[in-house]
């Protein structure tokens, strides 16, 4: 908690509109005076993940996160929440803990937030990817 009230002060994020769908965030964070929507036209985005991938140091998200919305569409800046639990080697790890979380359900959308720093260049290898200002808070729950 307190490392997310120093996000909002960092930030003046305070009385500001909020994209998050989770229910449970929004009700953890709701003494934050903050406006919670359901549209990414908004200040940052709240969410968690499906996995944290050690390899290449990703995000994993799928549709429980972003509903249809692509990367693009969501606000610049995001505050993920994350466990120890939810580090993974690799991508198709991640895959794997999607699948087995309900073999009878495959989210529709399923992305990795990847590229951190502002574009230097465009290339063949960064189409479809857009720059993210993101904040990881970590918990240990291991």
């Amino acid at each position: 908690m307190e490392a997310f009230d120093n996000i909002m002060i960092e930030n003046d994020w305070y009385e500001q509109d909020v994209f998050c769908i989770n229910e449970h965030l929004i009700h953890k964070f709701d003494g934050f005076n903050l406006n919670f929507v359901r549209e990414p036209d908004s200040t940052f985005f709240l969410s968690t993940c499906e996995s944290l991938i050690a390899d290449n140091g990703s995000i994993l998200l799928c549709s429980n996160q972003i509903k249809e919305k692509k990367l693009n569409d969501l606000p610049f800046n995001f505050i993920i929440f994350a466990t120890t639990s939810q580090i993974v080697e690799s991508i198709s790890e991640g895959m794997r803990v999607i699948k087995n979380q309900n073999p009878n359900y495959l989210p529709t959308s399923i992305t990795t937030i990847k590229n951190f720093e502002p574009e230097k260049e465009k290339d063949f290898m960064s189409y479809g990817s857009s720059t993210k200002n993101l904040y990881l808070l970590l918990l240990e729950d291991l």
